[in-house]
């Protein structure tokens, strides 16, 4: 238990001991003066009221203490011709003790301390013959209340794991795509530049009066690994919960424009721009969209060798944002775009939980990924 939670208890059962004292008070004053033996009730209700106070220490054993001594109070009251017991405190008490008993225990002991429990009222009845209605409420709706809370406790505690387990799942699936979409396509990169390093390298040593070649795909590399390191920084941050760098999670559209440029100076078809962003897209969307162009153009870089030219197109207005990304490449290109990755499946997700469609597949020149967005 936390401590606030630990700090509200006592309070709690300070409150409980205060009403308590009261009521014994108020008792023993009535039996007083009629002129009655206090000493049974007073005994019996200091006992059952203190176990009540104290029954999260214990509550098999404090509910059992206080059954027994209500029980033994009862029993004597009738053997010796004393005024009924329990008394008024005493039997709040006890339906204190066997309500928190029943929602607590196993369901042994609970079925254990609810006998126990039904004999006590069995005998108060008896020995409370002008109480009995209050007495007979008093215990239903105890009852009712430990059954509904054994009912409703676990169906909320399910519905709390359920919405833990769902927020886990969102996390852990929104850091998938953001490792993948901040990272892979560097690495793609990287791949891609490493092997125009290769062929330089062949060139080369057949001409090795020209080694600009082989500086630039090795430069290309450089910056491309360092774009990764970035990237998987960023990530790791928001693994950490480090606040702060937002940059790589939020790309807005001017870097979109950096993305398709970045894509364009890279070995590979050429890319075009064909339509603007719009600086006043709200930042989800254009997370969503700088991913969705992204890993479009990664695609096309590592599956599309006989692409020669890739369109980006953005178009927009009050109500719609769509975004369609083509290549040229032969329709008889082998694509494989779920074989093994998680890309297109985290776009999809992504453009699905902001209301918008997503489609993906051969086109009338080539493949084509085209996403629909709403602006609201």
């Amino acid at each position: 238990m936390s401590s606030l939670g630990r700090t509200s208890m006592i309070v709690v059962n300070a409150a409980l001991a205060a009403l308590f004292t009261v009521i014994l008070a108020t008792e023993t004053g009535t039996l007083a003066a009629d002129h009655q033996n206090v000493a049974l009730s007073c005994a019996a209700g200091l006992v059952v009221c203190g176990a009540a106070v104290l029954r999260e220490r214990n509550r098999a054993w404090t509910a059992a203490t206080g059954l027994g001594t209500a029980l033994a109070a009862e029993v004597a009251a009738s053997l010796w011709h004393l005024p009924g017991e329990p008394g008024i405190a005493a039997t709040l008490g006890l339906f204190l003790l066997t309500g928190s008993a029943l929602l607590a225990l196993p369901v042994r002991s609970a079925a254990a301390v609810a006998v126990a429990a039904a004999a006590v009222a069995m005998v108060e009845t008896r020995t409370h013959p002008a109480a009995v209605a209050p007495l007979i409420l008093g215990w239903v709706v105890t009852a009712v209340v430990v059954g509904w809370l054994r009912l409703w406790l676990p169906y909320r505690a399910a519905r709390h794991q359920a919405a833990i387990d769902d927020v886990r799942r969102t996390e852990r699936l929104e850091l998938a795509r953001e490792l993948h979409d901040t990272a892979a396509h560097h690495l793609t990169s990287i791949v891609i530049q490493a092997q125009a390093a290769r062929i330089a390298a062949r060139s080369n040593s057949q001409a090795p009066a020209s080694p600009h070649a082989l500086d630039a795909a090795l430069g290309a590399i450089e910056s491309s690994g360092a774009d990764a390191l970035i990237a998987m920084r960023r990530v790791i941050g928001l693994l950490r919960d480090e606040a702060g760098d937002t940059d790589g999670r939020a790309p807005g559209p001017p870097r979109l424009i950096d993305l398709v440029q970045s894509f364009a100076g890279k070995p590979g078809p050429a890319i075009r721009l064909d339509g603007d962003p719009d600086p006043a897209w709200p930042a989800e969307l254009a997370v969503t969209i700088y991913r969705v162009v992204q890993e479009a153009l990664t695609n096309i870089t590592r599956h599309a060798c006989d692409a020669t030219e890739a369109i980006v197109t953005l178009a927009h207005d009050r109500r719609l944002i769509t975004v369609e990304i083509t290549d040229n490449a032969p329709p008889q290109t082998t694509r494989f775009p779920h074989a093994g990755g998680y890309g297109l499946i985290g776009l999809r997700e992504r453009v699905e939980t902001l209301g918008g469609i997503f489609t993906a597949g051969p086109g009338a020149t080539g493949w084509s990924v085209r996403v629909i967005l709403p602006t609201a």
